[in-house]
């Protein structure tokens, strides 16, 4: 191994030393405990500490790294005291998690480090949102992302990868080739030579290093580092390294052939450096020693504060209260000037008022720019806001949603626009892992609006047409809204980009061009959680929302003799359970009307909540009319069928016979 130490100082080489030793005594510590059965996991970077000591040691101190499970030299370059990451790892309360994550699986702002889920690919979509906040404030600042071979074929790497190669985003993409994921050697990951041929597919700059050599690394992402702040771009880096001990302590390392383990054991990163420090005359034995002794000095003492440390102890109210970032709900009141638009027009407005209001907020979907959408409601947006502020995205909508999440941390606004619902499914996992579960791991907001245009009747067919609330409603950390009306619409989406917490917009667009309602003209807006009483009567409570409330209120229309409570939700998480059960106990019946397929849907969830919260009110079992438990077909005739529209005033009746 060769160590170029080019223009650096003997102070500056020292100082390198100190990094690498510093997380490799820790990892050495930290495997003496395992095997007392003091600490539970582990997941050790021994022999990779280079390429985490050298990329921390190039950046700023507020600029953001987000590091893998393998990265500890990123934790300990950031000087993040140590009993603090003991009682991250112990579940105590100085951690960063409050015991409810473990090992890196944390951020903390304090330090500008953003730490992994267990998903690994997310993290990359997110550096491009941190980078994309960086580049739109001009301060020069880059980001610095980690992950390892095997994560290289999720498809988060890949959509990422695209996104920061068009939008020219100053991201460091940084992978770890360290031979194998878990078991699995690369040859049978990928069939390329080098992970990063893998940046030619994107027009993307990429370097080879070797990750075991500090200098190489240290001195090829210094000059990168300096050019990239000139001319922001991302660079696909990939070192090549090796992994010495197993993927977790448990695993072992059988299934690696020996004669592998010595060649890389003869390349130890830290043991290489000290040999050459040592005979250029740098490092004298005499301060190699000392310097162990002071850090292992001060592993102990802060391990000691740590084991002192009590076990957590928490109250119901402190997990719950933890879901969600706390915020108050301002009310802001509109004029008298109103004027009659379509529900789609309510929801271009929003937009647009608070486009105007949050100067930081960033709009992001596919042909939303100067298409204006698939549904225009972007239209004239480019000429109001710019291009930087209203964004075409690639269609990869996982790495979108987890841009949202980084351009929050950096301290944006975002909306990701859904062409249709449907799609939300391919950036399903950064939205229920990512975005729903940041503040309760580790109290960092998710201050993203996925806006989802929704549901049947217009003969779609079953990948553009359904109602699919219910894949979120069950996630906490969520908040979903479901209006009705253009008037709840504008209200409610400027009160869901107001808040803090990650929110999903549905939006019926059989309703965008068909519902017309007085709208006030100017910017006010609506609490989440509150739900709206269109009627009243005294026989029975209609509980409904989006389209069905419009199908309720023609069965009313028609049947003028019925007396009902028209209760429309307009959110459903969190869920006013106080109108719903303030109406059922006056009327003594329910029926929950829902567009969604009937099992598993919201309408479930709410019959069990008034059966086990009103069952001494109730004079009939509670009714639940919702779609066929089938895909949602495109032939009319077909569509017509699967919907409930047709069937819901006879259940209706019957249920008043009951």
């Amino acid at each position: 191994m060769t160590f170029e130490r080019k223009n650096l100082s003997n102070e500056q080489l020292l100082d390198l030393y100190k990094r690498l030793l510093k997380p490799r005594l820790i990892e050495e510590k930290m495997l003496i405990l395992i095997r007392q059965g003091k600490v539970s996991k582990w997941f050790s970077g021994i022999g990779q500490e280079a390429i985490s000591v050298g990329i921390t040691a190039i950046l700023d101190k507020d600029e953001y790294i987000l590091p893998m499970h393998r990265n500890l030299g990123v934790f300990t370059g950031r000087d993040i005291p140590l009993y603090r990451l003991f009682s991250q790892w112990q579940g105590k309360a100085n951690g960063f998690t409050k015991g409810r994550d473990r090992s890196f699986h944390f951020g903390t702002q304090e330090y500008k480090i953003i730490g992994m889920i267990s998903h690994l690919g997310p993290q990359l979509g997110v550096a491009d949102g941190i980078a994309l906040a960086n580049k739109l404030q001009q301060n020069g600042k880059i980001t610095a992302v980690f992950t390892g071979e095997g994560a290289t074929s999720e498809g988060d790497f890949h959509e990422a990868l695209n996104i920061a190669a068009v939008w020219e985003l100053p991201v460091m993409f940084i992978i770890e080739n360290n031979g194998y994921g878990l078991s699995t050697p690369t040859d049978e990951q990928f069939r390329c030579e080098n992970l990063a041929d893998k940046g030619i597919g994107y027009g993307m700059e990429s370097h080879i290093i070797d990750g075991n050599n500090i200098l190489e690394v240290y001195n090829k992402l210094s000059e990168l580092k300096a050019s990239m702040t000139v001319h922001p771009r991302p660079v696909l880096l990939e070192f090549k390294t090796f992994r010495m001990r197993g993927h977790e302590e448990a695993s072992g390392t059988k299934y690696v052939p020996q004669d592998l383990m010595d060649t890389w054991a003869i390349k130890d990163p830290v043991e290489n450096y000290r040999k050459f420090l040592s005979e250029n005359g740098i490092l004298s034995d005499e301060f190699d020693t000392s310097l162990r002794i002071e850090i292992k000095a001060e592993i102990d003492e802060h391990l000691a504060l740590a084991n002192a440390e009590p076990e957590i102890e928490s109250t119901y109210s402190e997990e719950l209260n933890d879901i969600y970032k706390k915020f108050e709900y301002q009310e802001v009141k509109h004029s008298d000037e109103i004027k009659n638009i379509r529900f789609i027009d309510a929801i271009s407005g929003s937009l647009k008022q608070s486009m105007e209001l949050h100067k930081n907020l960033v709009i992001m979907g596919q042909d939303i720019a100067e298409y204006g959408g698939a549904f225009k409601i972007t239209e004239g947006f480019v000429e109001l806001f710019g291009k930087e502020r209203v964004r075409n995205t690639p269609i990869c909508e996982s790495a979108v949603v987890s841009a949202g999440m980084g351009l929050s941390i950096n301290g944006f606004k975002a909306i990701v626009e859904m062409q249709f619902a449907d799609f939300v499914s391919t950036g399903f996992n950064p939205i229920v892992n990512l975005l729903a579960k940041s503040h309760y791991r580790w109290q960092e907001k998710a201050d993203v609006v996925v806006r989802m245009p929704c549901g049947g009747g217009t003969q779609a067919g079953p990948f553009h047409s359904q109602t699919n609330e219910a894949w979120f409603t069950k996630t906490p950390g969520l908040k979903v809204v479901y209006p009705a009306f253009p008037y709840d619409a504008k209200g409610l989406l400027n009160e869901s980009i107001n808040d803090p917490n990650p929110v999903l917009f549905f939006e019926h667009k059989q309703l965008y061009r068909s519902v017309y309602q007085d709208v006030p003209t100017d910017y006010y807006t609506i609490p989440l959680g509150k739900a709206a009483l269109l009627k009243e009567g005294n026989q029975i409570t209609i509980i409904a929302f989006g389209a069905a409330v419009h199908w309720a209120l023609e069965t009313l229309e028609k049947k003028p003799e019925i007396s009902a409570d028209l209760l429309d939700l307009r959110t459903l998480q969190p869920l006013d359970t106080e109108a719903i059960y303030a109406s059922v106990k006056k009327t003594g019946r329910a029926i929950i009307y829902q567009e969604d397929s009937l099992f598993g849907g919201v309408a479930s969830d709410i019959s069990a909540l008034i059966m086990e919260n009103c069952f001494h009110y109730l004079d009939a079992p509670v009714q639940r009319v919702a779609s066929l438990d089938c895909p949602i077909p495109f032939a009319k005739a077909l569509e017509d069928q699967y919907l409930p529209k047709g069937r819901f005033e006879k259940e209706l009746r019957e249920l008043l016979k009951y």
